[in-house]
């Protein structure tokens, strides 16, 4: 079959004055709604599209029914929040969480009636500086194939038009071919809190960036814009890098997460907020043009490239998750003391 390759940035030098430049949705949290995995009440807890079946990581010890239960997601309410060390007190670890925020049918915004993500952070309230990082339950993989998903959060076989495509593109964090970023932005409720907000975003390189958006120091939506203040809107000026056509991986983002900072000076205390999704404007890394030899049919590097690096990906992850499967698993479940003033009491003390 006829595959596609790139020619790189350098052929920007042919372009004069076209521009490559692009907006897309890197992750859009209107999606992530909980419809698959049903409770034992038969409400949805997972979101079918980007659930992850971590049970491979888990080891023989495990029965099969418990390995039935070793699934998340990007579902809304599964997203984490991360306090910096120091504001790590017990009430903030078990009251800070997120949340699916709906939006009321009737605001003036085109997502009305949508489910977006909301966050709810304890500051310390004394006069300290503090950060609460609002992150996804595992990592999101660059590499995992796509594939459609039942019911129950298995994975099925990918389609023929599935076949080839990547499971978090599209709006589910991950963005491809991208180059120079010009703009980040993100739309956001304010709730006039004083707090700063960042947008947390990794590349192929498995380095991660943070772009400071702003304050939220405003009441209602407003979309936040980062711009890049390298960025060279002239070909020209810029140093351009040649790189070998074959093989290269496709440069990519990918959405790791938000930060929210609260200066020492201001307020502590509750903080609420909601995030409808997050968009960037970037050069393409490279133009696709039709090549006269199929060299990935011919070696098959890209292929295994990419499949290490998924093998690596789900390993990471898996351990992750079974580890705090176990944590979940050793919980206490009483909720009081048996009494040992009446006879029909279960005492267990010996």
């Amino acid at each position: 079959m006829k595959r596609t390759f790139m020619l790189i940035t350098a052929a920007m030098f042919l372009a004069g004055s076209f521009a490559f430049a692009r907006e897309s949705t890197v992750i859009d949290f209107s999606l992530l709604t909980a419809d698959a995995v049903a409770d034992e009440n038969g409400n949805p807890t997972q979101n079918a599209r980007t659930v992850m079946d971590y049970a491979k990581a888990a080891g023989s010890s495990w029965t099969s029914e418990q390995k039935a239960l070793m699934k998340t997601s990007l579902a809304l309410n599964q997203w984490e929040v991360e306090l910096n060390s120091s504001s790590k007190e017990p009430v903030a670890l078990g009251t800070s969480r997120t949340v699916a925020a709906p939006v009321n049918q009737n605001a003036n915004v085109p997502f009305a009636g949508q489910n977006v993500l909301g966050v709810y952070v304890l500051f310390p309230k004394w006069a300290h500086n503090a950060s609460a990082k609002i992150v996804p339950p595992f990592q999101i993989q660059a590499y995992e194939l796509l594939s459609d998903a039942d019911a129950n959060g298995n994975r099925l076989a990918p389609t023929d038009e599935q076949k080839g495509q990547y499971l978090f593109d599209n709006g589910y964090g991950v963005v491809r071919n991208v180059g120079t970023l010009k703009s980040v932005s993100v739309t956001t409720f304010g709730d006039n809190y004083p707090h700063k907000v960042y947008v947390l975003l990794g590349d192929q390189d498995g380095i991660s960036r943070r772009y400071y958006m702003g304050t939220l120091l405003f009441d209602g939506w407003k979309t936040l814009v980062w711009n890049n203040p390298n960025y060279l809107s002239d070909v020209r000026a810029r140093e351009i890098r040649v790189y070998p056509i074959y093989p290269r991986g496709l440069p990519y983002v990918k959405f790791e997460g938000f930060q929210v900072t609260r200066d020492a000076a201001d307020d502590g205390g509750h903080y609420v907020g909601y995030f409808k999704d997050v968009k960037i404007i970037y050069d393409l890394a490279v133009l696709s043009t039709d090549r006269d030899i199929n060299e990935e049919d011919l070696w098959g590097i890209i292929a295994q490239e990419e499949k290490d690096r998924q093998d690596r990906e789900m390993a990471n992850f898996g351990t992750k998750q079974v580890n705090r499967y176990l944590e979940q698993s050793k919980e206490a479940t009483e909720s009081e003391f048996t009494s040992s003033l009446y006879d029909n009491s279960n005492s267990n003390a010996q």
